[in-house]
């Protein structure tokens, strides 16, 4: 090899696959053991952190992914994946614009949520009880925005996904599978939530703050929360982006054709 080539190969040098004629190989194992033995769960975990999970591990992480695939059309994402089957781009670009949607706003939550349960959690390492380092983690980040990341939901009074993927947690912390820190962390802003609004409406964890608790409990950094949503919701804006080119619709809109939107009184500029 010269050293033109030896740069150009140190230059997309790579842990995570090696092709050459003949040969594939994941995290330096072959595909061939893996097809028909390794579930695809497996396969993301392995290509992501170089290892291959435990059973409970594996459990875990895809009920999270279960949990996150489709929330209707109600979603931007999948609003937007509709409208884009029905222009003639072809399949993958209507998945890539839904995907696209998936951002701080809708789709980001999950990432938020990690990095708030860390800090709550790195407050109760040295030495803050759960319910103090929740209280003070709030307050630092209610003071950039309302909206606590993972807690709330504008669709659902209680998110249906919530408690079997919580019960899934707690059965895990009780086996040893994982610590229980970020869960204990999430219950407590829960019930910081609960005491602050006592009489009114209820604010609990949602399907990012629960999914948020498991990504963590499994090891898996914030903004790898946010890749894994994105990788599970992908199977909802697929499916709803493969339904939609069989309504027959072209170019259609957020609308129907006979309401029209509003007209919007312009706001005096000072």
């Amino acid at each position: 090899m010269t050293s033109a080539q030896d740069e150009a190969a140190q230059w997309w040098a790579t842990a995570v696959s090696h092709i050459e004629p003949g040969r594939i190989e994941l995290r330096d194992r072959p595909i061939e053991q893996l097809i028909g033995e390794v579930g695809f769960v497996d396969i993301i975990w392995l290509l992501l952190r170089g290892d291959l999970p435990s059973p409970r591990q594996s459990a875990l992480l895809e009920a999270a992914l279960v949990a996150g695939v489709d929330h209707g059309p109600q979603a931007p994402s999948i609003a937007a994946a509709r409208m884009a089957a029905t222009c003639g781009v072809g399949l993958n670009n209507a998945i890539a614009t839904g995907v696209n949607m998936l951002g701080d706003a809708h789709g980001g939550a999950g990432q938020q949520c990690v990095e708030m349960l860390t800090d709550i959690r790195t407050l109760h390492d040295t030495g803050s009880t759960w319910d103090e380092a929740a209280r003070r983690t709030m307050a630092t980040w209610q003071s950039r925005s309302r909206y606590l990341p993972g807690f709330g939901h504008r669709f659902h009074p209680r998110d249906p996904r919530r408690d079997p993927l919580l019960n899934l947690v707690d059965q895990a912390v009780t086996d040893h599978v994982v610590s229980g820190d970020y869960l204990h962390a999430a219950r407590a802003v829960e019930a910081a939530l609960a005491r602050r609004r006592e009489g009114a409406r209820p604010v609990p964890m949602n399907i990012d703050g629960a999914t948020a608790v498991i990504y963590a409990e499994l090891g898996f950094q914030p903004p790898l929360a946010r890749g894994l949503f994105v990788l599970s919701r992908s199977v909802g804006i697929l499916a709803h982006a493969w339904e939609e080119t069989g309504q027959g619709r072209r170019n259609k809109g957020p609308l129907p054709r006979s309401v029209l939107p509003a007209r919007l009184t312009p706001t005096p500029q000072a």
